[in-house]
């Protein structure tokens, strides 16, 4: 049974009943989704993994036949983050997540591992660029997800995507530019943009 089968499978069986499928299935993806949320939600970030799984189960039936599961949960994740944003907030039904960012949203500081100065600039620039492009680099560079997948995960078209994807990283290299760091720091940080990335995949729940 290859690992895609059996994510269904546990799911199904979750559904109908088996706990422990349930809880085999929570066990493979929970460092995934806690990396997810744990640069926009702080200490709150467990919660809304407890609740990723919940609404996955409760949303089997939509999952598409072509969609990775790792894509559907993404999908289901990015739902209960704006959920919790737009209730932590009075115009919750008027926050356009295209422009916002996750700084402008909780400006509380989170509890991020940064073993070096790069990683601390650059998990500070993420949070600074609009909320939608945090999402999508975060799904490139931390979880190794492909164009395609991406789109299954947030309901967009590849080239879509691969725009965003562009675009979202030239807006991150603003903020890192435009950031008090040293120059040399701000240098070593976008040319190691993919190193620093996986510094930052293997310090949160890694």
């Amino acid at each position: 049974m290859s690992r895609l089968d059996g994510d269904y499978e546990l799911l199904r069986a979750w559904q109908a009943g088996d706990a422990q499928a349930g809880e085999r299935l929570f066990r493979q993806h929970y460092r995934t989704i806690l990396r997810f949320f744990h640069n926009k939600a702080g200490a709150h970030a467990h919660d809304l993994v407890q609740r990723t799984f919940l609404g996955c189960l409760e949303a089997r039936e939509r999952i598409r036949g072509d969609a990775t599961f790792r894509a559907f949960l993404f999908g289901v994740a990015r739902n209960v983050l704006f959920d919790y944003y737009r209730l932590a907030r009075r115009d919750r039904d008027h926050i356009d997540f295209g422009t916002v960012s996750a700084e402008d949203l909780r400006p509380t500081p989170t509890s991020v591992l940064a073993h070096a100065r790069e990683v601390e600039l650059l998990l500070r620039a993420l949070r600074q660029i609009p909320l939608e492009g945090q999402i999508i680099l975060e799904m490139y560079y931390w979880e190794g997800m492909r164009a395609h997948e991406i789109g299954e995960a947030l309901e967009l078209p590849e080239p879509t995507v691969r725009t965003k994807i562009r675009r979202a990283r030239l807006r991150l290299e603003q903020m890192i530019q435009a950031s008090s760091a040293a120059p040399s720091l701000r240098q070593s940080t976008v040319e190691g943009l993919e190193t620093w990335a996986q510094r930052i995949r293997d310090g949160i729940g890694g």
